[in-house]
């Protein structure tokens, strides 16, 4: 399992490339992967959104996706969870998140990858803060979704 914030873009591709060779090893055991990217849209709520300033709580945040992984790892007997999110300043069309997941069966790689992404989405501890053509705005709900545990 890794878990990973980045202050900077970053590649998906080279992220799941980068894993893959780490998992070369065991590969032959895995018979499944998915993988989730998310990009940060130019409009919310109506409006136009012109960056983010995506704030999170330094170990309260790594320790929150930490407990999401390791619930789905139980869950769906997961070989591997890879979860790479962006804070700090990010603009329309950068990646914001990446969540992957590796294991035995083609079901178990779907439902996982989703129901991390969903949680994540849901309660793990990021404040955005919305540059917008006529001022600033934090946004203040977060998109529901389905636990891990369901």
């Amino acid at each position: 399992m890794r878990i990973k914030l980045v202050d900077r873009l970053f590649d998906p591709l080279d992220e799941i490339r980068a894993t893959e060779a780490e998992l070369a090893a065991r590969r032959s055991k895995i018979g499944a992967s998915s993988f989730f990217v998310g990009s940060m849209r130019d409009f919310n709520e109506g409006d136009r959104v012109q960056s983010m300033f995506l704030e999170h709580y330094p170990g309260m945040t790594e320790s929150r996706l930490e407990e999401i992984a390791d619930s789905a790892k139980t869950k769906w007997s997961l070989d591997w969870v890879l979860i790479t999110h962006r804070v700090g300043q990010i603009h329309p069309a950068e990646p914001i998140v990446l969540v992957a997941t590796w294991s035995g069966h083609r079901a178990q790689a779907f439902d996982s990858c989703r129901a991390i992404m969903e949680q994540l989405k849901s309660t793990a501890p990021f404040w955005k803060k919305e540059s917008l053509n006529d001022g600033t705005r934090w946004v203040k709900n977060n998109t529901a979704g389905y636990s891990v545990n369901d």
